[in-house]
């Protein structure tokens, strides 16, 4: 049905025989390089992760409703991890569908969505989620909480410390959150998904490594 890439930061590419999407394709802001999105889909979980390519497809910054190639996506607005519950809101979590498979992207936000974003994401089969803290993001303990809020049988974490990228502030590894959940891993350099009936059974983590 669709395969999944992890390029470093919270950069993501979901892609499907008919569309490719990007999520925060500036890989650039952590020392990686960015996508290219020319007749792809840029989804932005915040407006400086786009690159506003006038050849892409389509640029998704922000909540609503949207129909691209086999996704229905849904933009939920939330509170960046670095702001305060009464500044706008200026990231984005989404719900993507395709076919019976349900994903949840989770950007920089701050852990504590409210009852009424959780159930705007509704029932989540795979979850997208930072893990590497320092302040900026959600680190291995709150990004745990929130995958027990959740309950995906899939659990893809992103923005850790690894080799080959430049976080504004440290950030915690892979390992770390592995410990935290105590979930089964699996490792891959590509995930593919073909129907939620292939999915595990209990919550598994799984690794994608990163690829340039």
């Amino acid at each position: 049905m669709f395969d999944i890439e992890y390029k470093g930061g919270n950069t993501v590419v979901i892609s499907s025989k008919k569309i490719t999407l990007i999520t925060d394709p500036r890989t650039s802001l952590v020392g990686g390089k960015d996508q290219k999105t020319s007749e792809k889909v840029e989804m932005g979980t915040e407006s400086r992760f786009l690159l506003n390519d006038t050849d892409a497809r389509l640029v998704i910054d922000g909540p609503g409703e949207y129909e691209v190639g086999e996704f229905t996506i849904r933009g939920i607005a939330a509170t960046r991890h670095i702001d305060t519950p009464d500044q706008e809101k200026l990231a984005t979590v989404y719900r993507v569908e395709s076919g019976d498979v349900r994903m949840a992207i989770i950007g920089n936000v701050d852990p504590s969505l409210s009852d009424d974003q959780l159930e705007q994401l509704g029932v989540i089969d795979i979850l997208i989620v930072p893990v590497g803290g320092g302040g900026y993001t959600l680190d291995a303990t709150n990004a745990a909480v929130l995958v027990s809020r959740i309950e995906p049988k899939v659990i893809i974490p992103v923005h850790y410390q690894e080799a080959g990228l430049h976080y504004e502030v440290p950030q915690e590894t892979f390992e770390q959150f592995a410990k935290e959940l105590s979930a089964p891993v699996e490792e891959t350099p590509k995930y593919k998904v073909k129907s939620a009936s292939t999915l595990p059974l209990t919550p598994s983590i799984v690794h994608i490594t990163r690829t340039a």
